[in-house]
């Protein structure tokens, strides 16, 4: 059996960061589930395809050359990388990924992902439909003002002009979008440790996963 670790939750909530952490501490494999689906956004978006087009979407995943190299995210060749984690990126995804025809379509593809020496697995269903089974299931959760705190922070330092109320106001949209799609919804795994990461900084929430990681597999290298 594959050692599997999911950690879900809505955006801002820091599960990018840990999940990328802990897979290099333990020399596993990182599936950023999101990136597929902001890949996805972004090639509808270029394209003009309409987000509720739902048969041409399915049928864009089939032909989506997506690669992971080096923590960077490769479309056709091009990098990607910084295209698919603007807002504009992050709502268009949210807007594909609630058709049930397009999950489908995804599902085979993120399900390989799995492979010795383990995976950690960072999306919004990861433990609830992608990898029901996995031993470890992980949900991180936010105020919505701190997490458009951390988001706002983020984007100035890239140097760009955003309005924080705006961006509460987004993240609200799409976390009604996102628990209220009848998709895979997102939600808490059965059985998962919840974290709240408001008032924590990413140290103290790694190591509070830390902590769950080892009592479930006391023989990885953690």
């Amino acid at each position: 059996m594959i050692p599997i670790v999911t950690i879900d939750g809505p955006s801002g909530t820091g599960k990018g960061t840990i999940a990328d952490l802990l897979a290099q501490r333990l020399g596993w494999h990182c599936l950023d589930s999101g990136a597929l689906y902001r890949v996805l956004g972004l090639v509808a978006q270029r394209r003009g395809l309409d987000p509720d087009a739902v048969a041409a979407l399915a049928s864009l995943v089939s032909t989506l050359q997506v690669e992971f190299r080096n923590g960077r995210v490769l479309l056709d060749g091009e990098d990607v990388s910084e295209a698919i984690r603007t807002e504009t990126a992050g709502n268009a995804a949210s807007r594909v990924a609630v058709h049930g025809a397009v999950r489908k379509q995804l599902l085979a593809r993120q399900r390989e992902a799995a492979r010795l020496p383990g995976l950690v697995a960072d999306g919004r269903d990861m433990g609830t439909v992608v990898f029901p089974d996995a031993q470890l299931k992980i949900f991180l959760q936010a105020s919505t003002e701190e997490r458009a705190e951390r988001r706002y922070k983020q984007l100035k330092q890239k140097g760009l002009n955003v309005n924080l109320s705006r961006l509460v106001g987004e993240i609200r949209e799409r976390d009604e979008r996102d628990r209220n799609r009848s998709a895979a919804p997102l939600k808490p795994p059965s059985g998962a440790l919840v974290v709240n990461t408001t008032s924590m900084t990413i140290t103290e929430v790694f190591a509070r996963v830390l902590v769950a990681v080892k009592r479930m597999f006391p023989d990885a290298a953690v």
